[in-house]
């Protein structure tokens, strides 16, 4: 008997989200070697559209390393933090923190920049903590996924430059849904995932280093995330490792769709779906947690009321929807469900139908809506 899931999951969780029919037929492609030049040629359109799509200036290195997220998160820290290296990482959540750990595991001295779960960070907050303590290199997070909080990174990153510490920059949760602009906004090295914004399947972490990180970069202590040996094989054809052919396609047929789309374009619709959702929200009693300026509209920190028994309105969404929500992280476990808008996932009929899932789930546990509560 097959285990494979026959049905398709409304993915309006944290991640991954929904896959286009484009991107799946794509991966249909036949397989080929990681040295094939049909493969050489789509690492060129993949390097090529990530470099635009990033907004990086000239002298970048835009690639795509094999692994989720948290392999660009690895490989941005691995060649750009040695031992003694002075980090100050901005952590207001769960991915800040890892950001902190990873710096640690690499060797540097980490001072925390700790903000509190559900605000973002306070730019001013961040120019005193570099004046208490300099640092070589700063890392935050673009889009807080544990919380719904954006970061206002086009003003932290500039204040890290003035002092001459490289940014490392968490784009995990914001590329291709949020403006992000590594040359304009002074980033060193930013990173993101496949399975997010861009709607392909997770497997891949689109990452970029600027001129200031090529040039700073340390020996790397990993093979595998070695940029020397990565440059390596993206550029000059050298064997590393057998990258998937498959992800690849499925990453240059996302980046295409973003393209035909717009990156102005995609971004308004992640801005215009988010707020109808914050609408929606509000005509059956609920809230999101970060305040109004410091949301993301990506991912959707939504409070759970003290009434409503969490696990269960999930697994009734889950169970008679098929609509998959995320629960909190850490401190906010039990307190907020995570939605996401991201990709595919983020357009009008997915918002309709979670809404009204959502007041199902509620109205089981005996909980009125306020919309129909004001009905004669």
């Amino acid at each position: 008997m097959s285990l494979l899931p026959d049905i398709d999951r409304v993915l309006l969780g944290p991640g991954p989200s929904p896959t286009s029919p484009r991107v799946m037929r794509a991966m249909a492609s036949p397989t080929v070697s990681p040295l094939d030049p049909l493969m050489l040629a789509l690492l060129d359109d993949v390097r090529a559209r990530l470099t635009r799509m990033f907004r990086a200036p000239e002298g970048s290195f835009a690639f795509a390393v094999s692994g989720t997220g948290t392999s660009g998160m690895e490989t941005a820290v691995a060649n750009l933090v040695k031992e003694g290296t002075r980090a100050l990482a901005v952590v207001t959540g769960y991915f800040g923190d890892r950001l902190a750990q990873m710096c640690e595991r690499y060797g540097a001295t980490v001072t925390r920049l700790d903000v509190e779960w559900g605000r973002a960070c306070d730019p001013a907050a961040l120019r005193r903590a570099l004046d208490r303590t300099p640092a070589d290199l700063v890392a935050m997070v673009h889009a807080e996924t544990s919380t719904g909080v954006l970061n206002p990174v086009d003003l932290m990153a500039p204040i890290a430059r003035e002092r001459g510490a490289l940014t490392i920059v968490d784009a995990v949760t914001s590329f291709g849904g949020h403006p992000l602009d590594v040359g304009a906004w002074s980033i060193d090295a930013c990173y993101s995932c496949t399975q997010k914004c861009l709607g392909a399947p997770s497997g891949l972490a689109p990452v970029v280093f600027g001129p200031r990180a090529l040039e700073r970069r340390v020996k790397c202590r990993s093979f595998y995330f070695d940029l020397q040996l990565l440059q390596d094989y993206w550029l000059n054809r050298k064997y590393h490792h057998t990258m998937s052919s498959t992800l690849v396609y499925a990453l240059d047929e996302a980046l295409a769709i973003v393209e035909e789309e717009g990156l102005e374009a995609r971004w308004a619709r992640h801005e215009r779906n988010h707020r109808a959702l914050i609408e929606d929200l509000k005509t059956i009693g609920l809230s999101v947690l970060p305040p109004e300026g410091e949301r993301l509209w990506t991912l959707n920190a939504v409070r759970v009321p003290n009434t409503v028994n969490d696990p269960a309105v999930r697994k009734h969404l889950l169970d008679q929807f098929n609509i998959e929500i995320g629960a909190g992280l850490g401190p906010l476990a039990g307190q907020i469900w995570r939605v996401g808008l991201m990709g595919a996932g983020s357009a009008p009929r997915l918002i309709v139908l979670l809404i009204g899932a959502l007041e199902s789930a509620l109205a089981l546990q005996g909980n009125k809506v306020p919309a129909y509560e004001a009905q004669p």
